[in-house]
């Protein structure tokens, strides 16, 4: 087909055309709009799907001639059309300054594809197949989850509840007393102190010993006693037969324990040789006080297995409370962060749980209803079921419904579809039929219904009526009304009349986003002739 020009021509400054007027099933056409304008002047030309029922599927960057003092300005835009029939291109405003101009309107008519079924094998519709569940990404959050609680785990078993190897401090006060007192004179001996002559060192850790020694099994203020007042204790323990200790040993122990004071504070230095023989007499007197020691009784040794036990009780709850209080501090600077992050009330209700959350989070079904099809995204499927027909239409109409839900639950979507046998004179009244359905919902047990109205538009360009507002419902008939939100459309032609309903909790933040989400899915299809 030529190409064809149809312009026309507004003030003698707009025109505009369109490159053919019979066009298949998805062909592009090329609509004009030239504007004829000097350099002062600004033009702001259509934009969006303005170009209604027919679809912009390309806008076109601006072409500028210049025609002596004036400028001559081409938009193009790309058109198509997926149904067949005869469509309008509606008038199209172009602001020229402080100047409104409209385009007319313009016909096109969009052809079948023939198809010569001589040549074309025709085959039976394939029977209904079950499609599997596209897979998610849940395994990888939970294999990431496994991967930090394992780490989390390995470290308090590493730091905690393992059986660390014991230094050799720890070794040696696992060791008896007597055991240790032994210990610390071999190492005695391996120190330099008599190399250096170092006596004041020498006897401090000399009496050390035999004081810790003493402090442990005799009197258990041995470490903190003067010479005198341990001497003193150790006579009164003797003559108790407490200790069972000669006098020489308690006289060797003061000689040794005397001497020592004056070296530390005297600055006496006596002899090398006789500080090694203080060294072989604290040996001997350690093995003395071994032997004068009562053997412990089975009562006492049970204590002690008893004391044992009981510490080995409080170093285990001490990890319990360790652990317990690690992993709480990890889980709430977890919540901390996560809050901070996505705000609390989403980490509380994504832990919790919250019916509306998990709608508008879950796998949305898209899908025709009725005929003329209702496009819509829901969170659920919609059932068919038999809306209830008043007697009086029941031979004018047929009706097609769809449901989730109920019309009194806090969450329900409606889909409706009405077509009737003889288009009514004077047309469909949308006015009558929200207030028909108004009544339906106030005869199943709604109540205080706020009416509010308003036009809407679907995302394809089909116009309406929204009526939305609130209504009081008690959806488990006990007498305890709850408050929610509502939003009805009607849309109507010759002789369809289709409707969407849905019901919503109130001032719920998921439940707002789920109903937009919806409203903004909604496409209404042209019943093909």
């Amino acid at each position: 087909m030529g190409f064809l020009l149809l312009p026309f021509c507004l003030s003698a400054q707009v025109t505009s055309a369109i490159d053919s007027t019979s066009i298949k099933i998805g062909e592009q056409i090329t609509y004009h709009i030239q504007v004829e304008t000097d350099s002062t002047s600004l033009v702001v030309f259509p934009e969006g799907q303005t170009f209604s029922p027919l679809e912009m599927i390309e806008s076109y960057d601006v072409d500028t001639l210049k025609n002596n003092d004036k400028y001559n300005l081409i938009k193009k835009y790309g058109l198509t059309q997926f149904d067949s029939g005869s469509y309008t291109i509606p008038r199209q405003k172009i602001i020229i300054g402080d100047k409104t101009f409209f385009t007319d309107s313009l016909k096109v008519e969009v052809r079948n594809v023939l198809i010569d079924t001589t040549k074309q094998g025709l085959y039976n519709i394939k029977p209904i197949i079950t499609v599997e569940k596209s897979a998610s990404n849940w395994w990888k959050y939970l294999l990431l989850a496994l991967l930090i609680i394992g780490v989390i785990a390995f470290l308090l078993y590493w730091f905690i509840w393992r059986a660390k190897p014991l230094t050799e401090e720890e070794q040696i006060a696992l060791l008896p007393p007597y055991d240790r007192a032994k210990l610390a004179l071999k190492k005695l001996d391996e120190s330099h102190y008599l190399e250096h002559e170092n006596l004041k060192d020498y006897y401090s850790d000399l009496t050390f010993i035999i004081r810790k020694y003493l402090d442990e099994k005799v009197y258990d203020r041995a470490l903190e006693s003067t010479t005198g007042e341990l001497i003193n204790r150790l006579n009164l323990l003797k003559e108790g037969n407490q200790v069972d200790l000669s006098k020489d040993d308690i006289k060797n122990l003061e000689s040794i324990l005397k001497r020592a004071d004056l070296v530390k504070f005297a600055k006496s230095a006596p002899d090398i040789e006789l500080a090694k023989l203080d060294r072989n007499t604290i040996d001997i007197e350690i093995d003395h006080v071994k032997e004068a020691l009562p053997e412990p009784t089975e009562e006492e040794k049970l204590l002690d297995e008893k004391y044992r036990e009981e510490q080995d009780r409080k170093k285990k709850r001490k990890k319990v409370w360790i652990t317990v209080g690690i992993s709480i501090f990890l889980l709430l600077a977890t919540l901390t962060g996560l809050s901070i992050k996505y705000g609390f009330s989403i980490v509380k209700d994504t832990i919790i749980g919250h019916e509306s959350k998990e709608l508008l989070e879950g796998d949305w079904v898209t899908s025709e209803y009725g005929f003329p099809p209702i496009t819509i995204s829901t969170p659920k499927v919609l059932k068919r079921f038999d809306l209830p027909i008043p007697e009086e239409y029941k031979a004018s109409m047929n009706t097609t419904s769809f449901m989730y839900g109920t019309l009194l639950d806090e969450f329900s979507v409606l889909v409706n579809t009405a077509k009737y046998k003889q288009a009514p004179e004077g047309g469909i009244d949308i006015e009558k039929s929200i207030d028909g359905t108004i009544k339906g919902i106030e005869s199943q047990g709604a109540k205080d219904i706020v009416t509010l109205r308003d036009n809407f538009t679907t995302p394809n360009g089909a116009e309406g009526v929204k009526t939305y507002g609130s209504l009081k419902v008690d959806p488990f008939k006990t007498g305890n009304f709850v408050e929610i939100n509502y939003v009805m459309l009607h849309f109507a032609s010759e002789n369809v009349l289709q409707q969407i309903m849905l019901t919503y909790p109130k001032d719920d933040t998921y439940a707002d986003q789920t109903i937009e989400r919806i409203l903004n899915s909604i496409e209404l299809k042209k019943a093909k002739e």
